[in-house]
């Protein structure tokens, strides 16, 4: 092989490398459920509460009805068997972080999640939806139904999806909305009262491992090998 060809090769493997570096690899995304630092409880029928915390890093903010069956601040333990909740997309269960949103469905309103920055892909997560009869959840987006199953308190079943309508009968799970969001909102039907919390799977964008680094700095002296070899 001439000197002429060794070098063309040589550039070609450097570049390459610094090529696959710079894209990455995807990186195994996480989930992680809201942490529910603030809340202010609904005064009669008019949906008036609120709830703050942040997920992945981002600020989130609830409005519409919320009633005293809310806990934050990592104490509820309604979010098990794991069972009912790791699936699909999901690889940890809301009892990881341990806080809930309650709702009675007396509220005719729209309940509303708002994210600080847009989201991709969130979760969320319901608990004990429907008891005697069905109640159901209709969102503004199409969900898709990622895992549920019986609660460890009530037992009951997975939740049910049909386009932008997730019902259940003592009904237990996560759905994912696909896409990117700045807010979710839904309205919802009466019963006792049910639980929700929502989360994200992330990162979401690729970061170089120790070894991706080790090629990106083996082509990166490549180049400069080439370069001075060229002058």
């Amino acid at each position: 092989m001439t000197q002429t060809a060794i070098l063309s090769w040589w550039k070609s493997l450097s570049l390459s490398l610094v090529a696959m570096v710079l894209v990455g690899a995807p990186v195994e995304a996480q989930t992680t459920w809201t942490n529910w630092t603030t809340d202010t409880l609904s005064t009669g029928t008019n949906g008036n509460g609120s709830a703050s915390g942040v997920v992945g890093g981002v600020g989130v903010s609830y409005s519409g009805e919320l009633i005293a069956q809310t806990i934050i601040n990592g104490t509820s333990t309604i979010w098990s068997p794991d069972s009912s909740f790791i699936g699909g997309t999901v690889t940890v269960s809301p009892n990881a972080v341990r806080d809930d949103l309650a709702l009675a469905g007396s509220f005719t309103g729209t309940n509303t999640i708002t994210f600080a920055s847009p989201v991709t892909n969130p979760l969320f997560a319901i608990w004990s939806l429907g008891a005697g009869g069905p109640a159901s959840f209709t969102f503004n987006a199409t969900p898709t139904f990622e895992v549920g199953g019986p609660n460890s308190q009530f037992g009951g079943s997975a939740i049910q999806v049909a386009g932008n309508v997730v019902t259940g009968r003592e009904g237990n799970g996560v759905v994912q909305f696909n896409g990117t969001f700045s807010s979710i909102s839904w309205t919802d039907t009466p019963e006792f009262f049910y639980a929700f919390t929502v989360g994200v799977n992330g990162p979401t964008s690729p970061v170089p491992e120790p070894t991706s680094l080790a090629l990106l700095a083996s082509g990166v002296a490549g180049l400069v090998w080439f370069r001075r070899t060229q002058r």
